[in-house]
């Protein structure tokens, strides 16, 4: 299954996740890792005001942005197995592996690699790998999405 790529929609949007990680650092004090920025939101660790209130968003930046696209005539494509199983236990498995690794791709890949921490390092190699194997295993013993 090939991919459509972009060098300009690819760089413009490294671009704006910098920008913001940046910015959330800067300006905030935080880091811009997207779980747990989604776990400020719900319980038990649900957070009140300002936390709440950056955490909120930042999250509906991420939902409006493919509408904003829209409103700019570009097509939102993306692409998403039918197979609900599959969906629910993959979901499963980033929620236990950000719990686990404490972070997301965007809090170790994009803010812990910039602040050159080592653990960062561990768990972006740890979910790289993790990411390549599911991929070669989904596509090629599995044989799905061919």
């Amino acid at each position: 299954m090939p991919t459509e790529f972009s060098p300009l929609a690819s760089t413009a949007g490294g671009i704006l996740i910098g920008v913001s990680a940046l910015w959330m650092m800067a300006a905030l004090g935080r880091i811009a890792g997207i779980s747990g920025l989604l776990g400020r939101l719900l319980p038990p660790d649900a957070a009140t005001g300002e936390s709440r209130r950056i955490s909120i968003g930042f999250i509906a930046g991420l939902l409006l942005a493919p509408v904003v696209m829209l409103l700019f005539g570009e097509s939102v494509v993306q692409t998403v197995s039918l197979d609900l199983v599959l969906m629910a236990v993959a979901g499963l498995l980033v929620g236990v592996g950000t719990a686990v690794g404490s972070g997301c791709t965007s809090g170790h890949g994009v803010c812990g690699l910039s602040r050159l921490s080592v653990r960062s390092l561990a768990a972006t190699v740890t979910f790289m790998l993790a990411a390549g194997i599911t991929v070669y295993v989904v596509r090629h013993v599995m044989g799905a999405g061919a």
